[in-house]
């Protein structure tokens, strides 16, 4: 690749006013590591630093004339997949995954916001399983995300890694990334990539004690896809992309935000 080229990503995602997650964020990443980001909404979100108070999904023609008006005209080098809403959608990013010939897909399995609001019809968790897995280069669940998926319970021990990732293999994936941000590890935090042909490979980061986690999934996805769309391998751009959000978390300083009813305090957001 050309020292001068910038890469195109696409993030397709849904939308969040606040900013720290969904489209806002992807776009702020990509640009801030030498991308060029390009983005589809799959839904408007109501929702701030507390949480997603409602969901309004795109109408699907509309979301296909989004997509394909950027695929018509753009060569992407990179797709990041996040907030789907339900199986319309989904099938018709498989529809151009195929038909454009997409590659580097990175596929956040976002199913439920941290505040408990539903971002993917449970309906749909098969549809997504069955159709988007196979054709997506990894995924990025989270514990519970696993545990969702698999119906299961683990805890993302290190001796669960295996079986948790052998599940999701068993669902059509082709390379999982298990993040570690809910594991029960106090000093440190570790995400477990993971192929069909490969053991375990542990990334491991000091872990930061903040409640302000809102987005980190979006941030740790879009810096994976932007190294792929650079012509990185898998285990540089987990590298890569750890360390960008690490050092993001751990450089924010903590500012004041004016409510209507008090002031409190809420960290700086991470880009």
């Amino acid at each position: 690749m050309l020292n001068n080229y910038i890469p195109t990503v696409l993030t397709i995602a849904g939308s969040d006013p606040y900013g720290g997650a969904g489209v806002q964020i992807d776009t702020k990443v990509v640009h801030a590591l030498g991308g060029y980001a390009l983005c589809v909404t799959t839904a408007l979100t109501a929702q701030n630093s507390i949480g997603v108070k409602d969901v309004l999904i795109t109408p699907i023609e509309h979301f296909k004339l989004q997509l394909y008006m950027i695929l018509d005209d753009i060569e992407v080098d990179a797709v990041k997949i996040g907030m789907l809403a339900n199986a319309e959608i989904i099938d018709v990013v498989v529809e151009a995954i195929k038909k454009y010939k997409l590659k580097n897909i990175v596929l956040d399995t976002v199913l439920v916001s941290s505040s408990g609001k539903e971002l993917l019809e449970p309906k749909s968790i098969e549809i997504m399983t069955q159709k988007l897995f196979p054709l997506v280069d990894i995924i990025t669940p989270n514990i519970p995300e696993v545990n969702r998926l698999l119906d299961t319970d683990y805890i993302a021990k290190e001796n669960e890694i295996e079986a948790m990732a052998k599940g999701l293999f068993d669902l059509g994936a082709k390379a999982v990334l298990i993040k570690g941000g809910h594991s029960e590890e106090r000093e440190n935090s570790t995400d477990y990539f993971v192929t069909p042909v490969t053991k375990p490979m542990a990334f491991t980061t000091a872990r930061l004690h903040t409640t302000h986690t809102h987005g980190t999934g979006c941030v740790l996805s879009s810096a994976i896809t932007v190294s792929l769309a650079k012509g990185n391998g898998m285990e540089k751009s987990i590298t890569e992309a750890k360390e960008f959000l690490y050092q993001k978390f751990h450089t924010s300083t903590t500012l004041k935000f004016n409510y209507r009813d008090k002031e409190i305090k809420r960290k700086e957001p991470l880009i």
